[in-house]
């Protein structure tokens, strides 16, 4: 198709009045509808107790109620004692961590970070735009590492670590990374474990935001961060980060950090001044619901077998809308929320500005990289999640649509 059919296509859809939205990955509303019973865990006075007895109406429990700070360990494959329950947002619990170490010092012996000229964090590109903009708000440098299908390139990471102090965070999504889906492998994990930095104060933010969302019968596996960590006297180096937002409400779930019972000490010293204890008996209508892990795996096939099919519409689009097009690919995660698209370079942005004058918004070309700026305007993220099947196919369609006719306008066609 030359590119005057292309725009004459391109035309019928902007005829069509569409409002389309794959701009973030939200859950859709069949699948919050699939957790009804969780307004309905908790419904008397009586009830409102947890397992030790403690009345979750009332102040007190800090770090979170004994069967939610188990069940949330369970699901990361650590002990309780790693555990901190948060609110809703993981990326508060992140965004606090870091604020927190701007003010106070991370490690004895070190100055908070914001007394430094400059701090640096290590941002495993493409990655994702919120934790880019955690780190622009505090004004830290932030540099780009390459993600393969691996992981990070860990030969450029253990390089800066070990040999720049001002290197003081990295950032990792380390299963079904966002956007790309690729989760770390278990030598990448080893490497990343065992690093030796020049800081002192160096801390990785371990968000495993995807730990149990899976899309096929044969998950990727990722070996757990602590137990690797432990072998080489790491385990005060990682902040691990998860919550329920994608399991049961995104507005209303749980959040947890995990981290060294050294670090849990240090952070509960500090959360004591900040609050008196978060929603507990949203904690204990998610243990009520949630009686045991595998209650929580079981949600997760549910799940699944929602998404699954979402992400089947856009790869069939793509297959047959960039047929013949031997510069345009995209990853197949196993799972997650999110696959990367790679056009050729120079088209990304104008295929967005060619989406949204159609009424299809997709999240802006750019976002996954530091400052917005992807170096080969070439990367999209997909999010295939929050429409239904039907907006789904319009909106892959017309997708293909204009990322062909922006190539068609910078390279001919």
């Amino acid at each position: 198709m030359n590119r005057t059919e292309l725009q004459k296509q391109y035309d019928e859809y902007k005829a069509m009045g569409l409002k389309l939205d794959m701009s973030r990955g939200k859950p859709s509303p069949e699948q919050v509808s699939t957790m009804e019973r969780l307004l309905t865990a908790v419904k008397t006075n009586e009830e409102c107790f947890s397992e030790t007895g403690g009345d979750c109406r009332n102040y007190g429990g800090l770090d979170g109620i004994n069967e939610m700070k188990r069940l949330l360990g369970e699901m990361l494959g650590v002990t309780s004692d790693h555990i901190i329950v948060g609110g809703n947002s993981s990326l508060n619990l992140m965004y606090d961590t870091v604020a927190r170490s701007m003010l106070h010092p991370v490690e004895e012996g070190c100055k908070p970070w914001s007394k430094y000229d400059q701090i640096t964090f290590l941002c495993p590109v493409p990655g994702y735009d919120r934790h880019f903009a955690i780190c622009e708000f505090f004004g830290i440098k932030m540099v780009n590492i390459p993600l393969t299908e691996e992981g990070p390139d860990m030969d450029l990471v253990e390089s800066l670590v070990a040999n720049d102090e001002t290197v003081k965070g990295m950032w990792c999504v380390p299963k079904y990374s966002n956007p790309s889906g690729f989760t770390y492998s278990a030598e990448t994990v080893r490497r990343i474990a065992s690093l030796r930095p020049a800081a002192k104060d160096f801390r990785i933010f371990w968000d495993n935001a995807y730990v149990l969302h899976d899309l096929t019968d044969t998950p990727d596996e990722l070996p757990e961060i602590f137990t690797e960590a432990e072998k080489y006297g790491n385990e005060d180096m990682f902040f691990e980060f998860a919550s329920t937002s994608k399991i049961t409400f995104p507005g209303s779930g749980i959040s947890c950090i995990a981290a060294s019972p050294r670090n849990i000490k240090r952070i509960l010293n500090a959360l004591k001044i900040q609050t008196i204890g978060h929603d507990k008996l949203n904690q204990l209508r998610h243990s009520r619901v949630f009686k045991c892990y595998d209650d929580i795996v079981a949600q997760m096939k549910v799940h699944m077998n929602i998404i699954r099919p979402k992400f089947q519409i856009i790869y069939e689009a793509f297959e047959n809308g960039f047929e013949g097009y031997d510069n345009v690919t995209w990853t197949i995660p196993n799972g997650g929320y999110f696959f990367c698209l790679s056009l050729p370079n120079g088209t990304a942005k104008r295929t967005v500005e060619l989406c949204k004058e159609a009424g299809l918004v997709v999240t802006p070309a750019g976002a996954m990289f530091p400052y917005g700026i992807d170096p080969d305007d070439s990367k999209l993220r997909i999010a295939p999640t929050f429409p239904s099947c039907d907006e789904l196919a319009i909106a892959a369609d017309l997708l293909t649509v204009c990322a062909r006719l922006a190539i068609a306008e910078k390279y001919g066609e």
